[in-house]
């Protein structure tokens, strides 16, 4: 499915999984307290290697394109670090539309998701919100691509989320 087609399908998609579920795909895993900064955070089912590879597999399952993987803990210099990698991807069209309305935009773009390990060996995944982005950089987060972006980051952050019990 390319991308075109899939962000006119995913906010009906995800509307019929939240009746059918009786709950948002945020939801499972998700802890973000209203001091969290933007940043939504969801517990991985999976260890490092499987959650990550599960994401890049949501990811280029959804028609987006995936530009990088960081191994941030590889970066730190000798200091030791838990895993830690850092998963770049975007729709260029869509990250266009934010950077032309507010350059500054461009900080936050293409989008981010870190999945990293916690000493006791939880796995998690941390991405910024999008409205939060939006107010951020002056933008209107009401917009239907903000709404849309933050569908579809839930949506792959969903993909590896620890059922809640």
């Amino acid at each position: 499915m390319q991308i075109r087609n899939f962000r006119l399908f995913l906010p009906l998609w995800l509307m019929g999984l939240a009746v059918l579920t009786g709950q948002n795909a945020l939801a499972a895993g998700a802890a973000c307290p209203a001091q969290c900064n933007g940043v939504v955070k969801v517990r991985s089912a999976y260890a490092m290697a499987e959650t990550i590879a599960r994401l890049q597999a949501d990811i280029r399952g959804k028609g987006i394109t995936f530009f990088l993987t960081v191994e941030q803990s590889k970066l730190a210099g000798g200091a030791r670090l838990h895993p830690s990698t850092l998963l770049i991807f975007g729709n260029p069209a869509l990250g266009a539309q934010y950077i032309a309305a507010n350059p500054d935009s461009g900080l936050d773009w293409p989008v981010r998701l870190l999945v990293y390990e916690r000493p006791k060996g939880e796995v998690w995944v941390a991405y910024t919100d999008f409205a939060f982005i939006a107010r951020r950089h002056g933008l209107d987060p009401k917009l239907p691509i903000f709404r849309t972006a933050s569908a579809v980051i839930a949506s792959i952050a969903a993909s590896v989320a620890q059922p809640k019990h």
